[in-house]
């Protein structure tokens, strides 16, 4: 493995699925690292990139035979450029005891509409968002929680030291405004530039589309679609709320987070981290920054969010609500520096609502003690496992 390579967690489950399944699916935002992973755990595979053109047109000449010569072990970048692939994929992939396709791609629409209707059965998939704070490791001990928080974590501003500023500019210009209004067809810039910075605006907050729309100038089915492709381009995810009946989950109103605080800082205009550490959304980034650890965790072993946050009638919230089969693990997120016995309120509030089930309440936040406990114990941000 290369010196610089910066150990990812998900490497391990990929090693492992990679023995029960011919087809592995990385997928993830662009420039999350998916390919520098694949090169690194399958250094003996080889190696193509479907975004360039004279790529694609090599292999559209003979795919079947194309994918037979390199079915011992290939690794195929942005394959959702090259839809008629996965159909030949199948068939090598039948005919072949033992082959082995690793492939990645950035639009989880393009992609899962493929490999559900064609590999069903074949292929495990898997997500990569950025840089975990576990995977930064000793990077984030004498790191100030505001620069953490504005440079987000993508390989490019960790590994390469290229200033965030840049990254989330480029990765603007370049993918959001190219991929995501190619996907919708926008053709009015100006209010996809507004919606998505109004979305910013909005982190930690229930999602309203109807107030959106009223703001953006658009319907709210426009809202609602961009939205999702906004999720399955991984810019944004929505949090569920909890409830007792499985199905009200469905219909409640989520709650939205960035897949990255460095890209919503710069949404947001905060250009340096003293903008940041005075900047009224401060808490809301923060509170992003632990909602999405707690979804790379998730991710990172192979698994599905299994995350919820509760807030009922009286608008008592808590945080994150983690479901463990009948077990829920609550947890309140607190920006603040010291404690005040005020942040545990709606903790016991909620031991004392759903009893026996809640397993365990922790307060996270931004002070030095840690204090675990069964009940109610206090963990400093850095610290989470």
């Amino acid at each position: 493995m290369s010196n610089s390579f910066i150990h990812r967690d998900l490497q391990e489950e990929l090693l492992r699925i990679s023995k029960l399944y011919p087809v592995i699916v990385v997928t993830g935002p662009r420039q999350s690292g998916k390919t520098t992973l694949c090169k690194n755990v399958f250094s003996g595979y080889d190696y193509v990139n479907l975004e360039l053109v004279s790529v694609r047109e090599q292999i559209a000449t003979l795919p079947e035979e194309f994918l037979k010569q390199h079915s011992k072990g290939i690794i195929i970048d942005e394959v959702q450029q090259y839809p008629e692939l996965f159909s030949y994929i199948q068939v090598v992939a039948d005919e072949i005891p033992n082959c082995h396709f690793v492939l990645t791609g950035s639009s989880n629409f393009a992609l899962m509409e493929k490999v559900t209707q064609s590999l069903a059965g074949r292929a495990a998939t898997l997500t990569l968002l950025p840089f975990s704070l576990k995977e930064l490791g000793r990077k984030i001990k004498a790191t100030p929680t505001d620069t953490l928080l504005f440079n987000g974590g993508y390989p490019a501003v960790w590994a390469k030291k290229i200033p965030v500023q840049d990254v989330s500019r480029n990765y603007y210009n370049t993918y959001i405004e190219r991929d995501v209004r190619q996907l919708l067809n926008i053709k009015d810039l100006t209010k996809f530039q507004t919606f998505i910075r109004l979305c910013a605006g909005r982190i930690g907050a229930e999602w309203n589309a109807s107030a959106l729309s009223n703001e953006v100038g658009i319907s709210v089915p426009t809202v609602n679609e961009w939205l999702s492709v906004m999720e399955a381009s991984y810019i944004i995810f929505r949090l569920p709320p909890f409830y007792r009946n499985i199905g009200k989950r469905l219909i409640k109103t989520p709650k939205l987070y960035f897949c990255d605080t460095g890209l919503a800082c710069f949404l947001l205009g905060i250009e340096n981290e003293t903008q940041l550490s005075t900047h009224p959304l401060r808490g809301a980034i923060f509170e992003n920054l632990i909602v999405l650890e707690f979804l790379k965790n998730r991710f990172n072993k192979g698994k599905l969010s299994n995350l919820f946050y509760y807030r009922d009638k009286s608008q008592r919230e808590v945080d994150i609500i983690q479901e463990q089969g009948n077990n829920l693990f609550a947890y309140e997120i607190k920006s603040a520096k010291n404690f005040n016995k005020d942040f545990m309120n709606n903790l016991d509030y909620l031991r004392n609502i759903l009893g026996d089930n809640i397993v365990s309440t922790q307060l996270i936040y931004d002070g030095k003690t840690d204090i675990p406990s069964a009940e109610n114990g206090m963990i400093n941000f850095r610290n989470m496992e």
